[in-house]
């Protein structure tokens, strides 16, 4: 998530751990160990891809965080006099901090939170910007602010709210799940792997992939459709030209899951993130290989691309789709003509 809402996680949480010992220092402190975890952006692990894939790594591990805050909480009893035993100090911070790794599990981009072990998790059912997550917890601070009394008790009416539309991103996400396996079942598309995540800033409009072959296929669905049909457009989703496939490919389609766009751009092989962005709106390509003046394919040092920027006229139309019309056309394609779904019963 955006590093305003987990300030105003670890905030919250610090004010309602804290109890009747909270103050607004408290709350400060809070949304520093927040935002914490999220310093590895800073680090650079030689190349565009491991950068990529490896943020959310070893500062996002509960196996890491857990012991970090009893280091933090000794240190804290040892040089500064605090109002809280030595237990409490430490749950508190570990509190602050454990929390931002398990929000950002429930984004699309993946979170390593058992590192050094190879797990990541994504359970892809908010957008890493949702006004609607950050502005109960947002008001319950400035609140509580203002009558610090009740601060603690503001607070945790704050994460309660906020920890309700988590439940029901996940709830949202599991009916678009129904939908998409109604519609490709007994298809040639069934076992076909399914990537589900909802579109910028909201968690009623779905974006769905599915990948067949040399092609996927993309659509949006809100719960707001009458017709729940997905109205799929089949896109070229390319392939490697290589024989062989050099480690960063093997590091994206690890982290991707083989979510992954190829596209020959000129004597460059361009090789696209499916999961994260809009229809061509996808943030994350890189440069994996390049062709000679005899038309020889090599490898290449990973490069990474600037991505297309979002056209203000595209937003009212998606939007409208937002709200469950369905005739709008939110030119998924950025062309005039999309191929749709022939011969696949979908």
């Amino acid at each position: 998530m955006d590093s305003v809402t987990q300030a105003a996680l670890g905030a919250v949480v610090a004010g309602a751990v804290a109890g009747k010992k909270c103050s607004p220092k408290i709350l400060l402190a809070g949304a520093a160990l927040g935002t914490l975890p999220d310093l590895d952006v800073f680090l650079s692990y030689g190349d565009p891809v491991s950068d990529m894939v490896k943020h959310r790594g070893f500062s996002h591990s509960l196996l890491v965080l857990v012991p970090f805050s009893a280091v933090l909480a000794i240190g804290m009893q040892k040089w500064r006099q605090t109002r809280f035993s030595l237990l409490q100090l430490w749950f508190l911070i570990s509190a602050c901090l454990i929390t931002h790794p398990l929000l950002d599990a429930f984004t699309s981009y993946g979170t390593q939170v058992l590192w050094p072990l190879p797990v990541s998790v994504a359970v892809s059912s908010i957008f890493i910007i949702d006004p609607l997550y950050t502005l109960p917890l947002l008001m319950m601070l400035i609140v509580s602010l203002m009558w610090r009394e009740r601060m603690a008790r503001l607070c945790r009416l704050g994460l309660i709210m906020s920890c309700g539309y988590l439940v029901w991103s996940v709830v949202a996400l599991n009916i678009v799940e129904e939908r998409v396996r109604d519609q490709l079942a007994h298809t040639s598309l069934a076992d076909s792997p399914v990537f589900i995540t909802p579109t910028p800033v909201n968690t009623i409009l779905w974006r769905v992939v599915v990948l067949n072959g040399d092609t996927y296929l993309e659509g949006l669905t809100s719960l707001l459709d009458e017709q729940t049909d997905i109205d799929f457009i089949a896109k070229e989703r390319g392939h490697w030209t290589l024989a062989e496939k050099p480690e960063h490919l093997k590091m994206l389609e690890s982290f991707t899951q083989k979510f992954l766009k190829y596209e020959q751009v000129g004597s460059r092989l361009k090789v696209t993130d499916l999961r994260l962005g809009l229809a061509d709106y996808l943030p994350f390509q890189f440069v994996l290989a390049s062709q000679n003046g005899e038309g020889m394919w090599n490898s290449v040092d990973p490069l990474k691309l600037e991505g297309p920027r979002v056209r203000p006229k595209h937003l009212p139309a998606l939007w409208l789709r937002l709200l469950g019309n369905q005739d709008i056309d939110v030119n998924l394609c950025h062309i005039n003509e999309c191929p749709r779904l022939e011969n696949t019963g979908v």
